[in-house]
């Protein structure tokens, strides 16, 4: 991984309980696999423990670590460095995209909460005039609280699932689309089930947990933000790739919809994009995944998993060959 992430990922407590776990063969993280001591320690590994920063894992790396039997990744996606190449060989791979969905779900409440309260164009509005609000100007809110809502996720993702969970706070009706989640499922996870289509023209905030996959890149197209009712928020932690840029600011600049946007197409916009100055657009820098004191969730998470490795226990959180095409 990335050197400068190793203390953040594994603080004192966390890094004690890996020394306690396993021998390490190199005390500080590897950046790249070239170098010497790199090479001693593929030669001898039987675990590889990762994170950000971690360059290609492929099948001529996997050539120089014969003795390698498990990949635990201390951040989400495993997809952007490890080959496929990794599973052919019987190795077990985990990642700790469960600790990084928490801060995303947490984002994500409070962005459906101060969202729906029309916090952003209030406090705009509020900072230029430095007066109070008046009934008219609540009125062009379209509708204001939580209250009722109708709250339609899209995807049931690790994040998506944990967003279901917190949702219960609210008094809302919670719709679901995911192709991969029958009837039963859904009950259990006390949601609505439905199709896309429904849930964008029904739903006052519809919230994007699907992964970036070929078949939900534009899933948000400009026919399907055309079926959103005037006033729904939209909110994306996902990828900018699911949405169509292009024509949600369309309907971002004329008022019709709000959105909060932690993720963008092109990410960051270009400078003069009219979404940088909206008052009904929140836009933050890709932020909602793990930050600062929230990133020891990953390495203790990856701890657990070496811990549960070493004594011979299942994984807690394996990635499967069969889900490369369907998960983050």
């Amino acid at each position: 991984m990335s050197p400068g992430l190793l203390d953040d990922v594994f603080p004192p407590s966390v890094r004690a309980r890996l020394e306690e776990s396993a021998d390490l063969l190199t005390p500080s993280a590897i950046s790249e696999f070239g170098s010497p001591d790199a090479a001693v320690a593929l030669a001898s590994a039987e675990v590889m423990l990762t994170g950000w920063g971690c360059p290609p894992v492929d099948a001529a790396l996997l050539d120089r670590a014969p003795g390698l039997r498990a990949v635990i990744h201390a951040a989400g996606t495993v997809k952007t460095f490890l080959s496929p190449t990794a599973f052919d060989r019987g190795i077990v791979v985990s990642s700790a995209a469960a600790a990084n969905a928490v801060p995303v779900a947490e984002y994500t409440l409070a962005a459906i909460i101060m969202g729906a309260k029309r916090v952003f164009p209030l406090a705009d509005q509020f900072r230029t005039r430095r007066t109070h609000r008046t009934g008219a100007d609540l009125d062009r809110q379209h509708w204001l609280g939580t209250h009722g809502l109708t709250i339609g996720v899209i995807g049931a993702s690790r994040i998506g699932r944990r967003v279901i969970e917190l949702l219960r706070i609210l008094d809302a009706d919670v719709l679901l689309y995911d192709p991969y989640v029958e009837a039963d499922e859904a009950e259990r996870l006390g949601v609505t089930r439905t199709d896309l289509d429904t849930l964008v023209a029904t739903s006052d905030v519809v919230t994007v947990h699907a992964p970036d996959t070929p078949e939900t890149r534009g899933l948000l197209d400009a026919r399907r933000i055309a079926l959103m009712r005037p006033g729904t928020l939209l909110v994306n932690t996902a990828r900018g790739s699911l949405v169509d840029t292009q024509a949600l600011t369309g309907h971002l600049v004329s008022g019709r919809l709000d959105a909060v946007l932690d993720v963008t197409s092109p990410e960051p916009l270009p400078n003069g994009h009219p979404l940088w100055e909206l008052p009904n657009v929140f836009l933050t820098p890709h932020l909602a995944g793990a930050q600062g004191n929230e990133v020891g969730r990953l390495g203790a998470l990856a701890v657990d998993e070496l811990v549960r490795y070493a004594q011979g226990a299942p994984l807690a959180h394996p990635v499967h060959r069969a889900d490369l095409g369907r998960i983050a």
